[in-house]
């Protein structure tokens, strides 16, 4: 399916590009985040506005748009291909993304009356936050962040402090496991309108957590969610009259195809405790990085 599809997109969006260069890195930080995306299902989705803002001299609030957009899109293809192979779990996906739909055009709305520099410096603290938690996980927990050695079916004895699994893997769905689920789902949602971000970090460890899936069936998931809340994110930022990018949109979105494509192979090869490290470590760089230019 990408080769029939990727060519002819490419080719569409690099015509309404100024300048090769421009083109190049466009593909080549959409492919930076496909390729996190495909690896972890969450976190590398956090890079996205700071390539854009700094890499390709976009502002902050388009960058976000530009994000939601790329960044849903990418999901949305990882998330169907996992579908289809049975690895996805729709109902708890579909309620997690319910309410992540609702928490996105608040989270815009807000964005929309925050100042762009202080827009930055709450996002440089949200990378720090996440890094943080990524690092504790990947020292603490190193079992939850083999996402690419996990089963991928949800196993009967895994229990989170909500929600309780039937024997046969099953979510039984109580009253507080209703309202922890939509209450994560709300969290991540108004991250993703606010900053732009596709919210598995904050997905990925609530389904693990709170419904005891799978680490693997929960990367699936949350590519699934990922892809709904972005739909809400992008639709309340056009609504709010701000500009979206095609072209610059198209080639994050045919870079970020490609990366994910990568990431899913090498899934098979990587993971554990190192390379979520790694990530923090990364996180951390550029939230020191957007302090610096800020300040300057």
């Amino acid at each position: 399916m990408l080769s029939l599809i990727g060519p002819r997109l490419l080719f569409a969006v690099s015509s309404g590009v100024n300048g090769g260069g421009h083109t190049a890195l466009g593909l080549v930080f959409g492919s930076i985040v496909g390729f996190s995306l495909g690896l972890t299902g969450g976190g590398g989705s956090i890079f996205a506005v700071p390539l854009l803002v700094y890499g390709l001299a976009v502002r902050p609030r388009e960058a976000i748009g530009v994000s939601l957009a790329a960044v849903g899109a990418t999901a949305l293809v990882g998330g169907l291909r996992r579908l289809a192979r049975g690895e996805v779990e729709v109902r708890t996906g579909l309620l997690f993304a319910a309410a992540g739909m609702i928490g996105a055009p608040a989270g815009s709305w807000l964005g929309g009356r925050v100042p762009e520099g202080v827009l930055l410096i709450l996002f440089a603290a949200l990378m720090v936050a996440v890094a943080v938690r990524m690092w504790r996980q990947a020292v603490r927990r190193p079992e939850e962040s083999r996402a690419v050695r996990a089963e991928s079916r949800p196993r009967a004895h895994e229990q989170g402090p909500s929600c309780r699994r039937d024997p046969s893997g099953r979510l039984r769905m109580t009253s507080r496991c209703f309202a922890v689920l939509i209450l994560a789902g709300l969290v991540a949602g108004v991250l993703s309108g606010l900053f732009g971000v596709g919210g598995g970090f904050v997905i990925v460890p609530a389904l693990v957590l709170v419904t005891g899936m799978g680490i693997h069936r929960a990367v699936a998931t949350s590519l699934l969610v990922i892809a709904l809340v972005s739909v809400s994110g992008v639709a309340s930022y056009l609504a709010a009259g701000r500009p979206l990018p095609l072209s610059l949109t198209g080639l994050f979105v045919a870079g970020g195809l490609a990366g994910m494509e990568f990431g899913a192979l090498t899934s098979r090869h990587l993971g554990g405790p190192g390379l979520q490290k790694l990530f923090a470590a990364a996180m951390v760089a550029v939230a020191a990085f957007i302090v610096l230019k800020s300040q300057f």
